[in-house]
């Protein structure tokens, strides 16, 4: 039997209002480590396709704080305006695979609950 580590596809995380202020979106390391390599203050690009077909990209920055151990910090100022993001939205990165380029590229989703005859159902924001 073969000893396969599986690696994570995508990755996720529902906004707060702090972060939508800010226009920003704040992430463990760990959630992300699977798709960059920690580099303190150092900025990365993300290529991103929405679900209409347009795309963004997202400019993000890693940070060591010995308080709150590694996270990273993505910024989204047109994306978050465009779209009209609000608290609670989930926001989703998708990996596309682009074989061995050094640029990483994504999928972007957003899904917000609505409540509908009692029951609350979330759906893909389509904007």
């Amino acid at each position: 039997m073969e000893n396969q580590q599986e690696r994570r596809q995508n990755f996720s995380k529902r906004l707060t209002q702090i972060e939508l202020e800010n226009r920003m979106i704040l992430f463990s390391y760990t959630v992300v480590a699977d798709f960059f390599e920690f580099q303190a203050d150092h900025l990365f690009f993300m290529n991103a396709t929405d679900s209409v077909g347009k795309e963004w990209i997202f400019v993000g920055k890693f940070h060591a704080s010995d308080n709150v151990g590694n996270y990273v910090s993505i910024s989204l100022p047109w994306f978050a305006a465009e779209k009209g993001l609000k608290r609670n939205d989930e926001i989703t990165f998708t990996e596309i695979p682009q074989g061995n380029r050094p640029w990483k590229n994504f999928k972007v989703v957003i899904n917000r609950k609505i409540r509908l005859f009692g029951q609350d159902i979330w759906g893909e924001l389509m904007v």
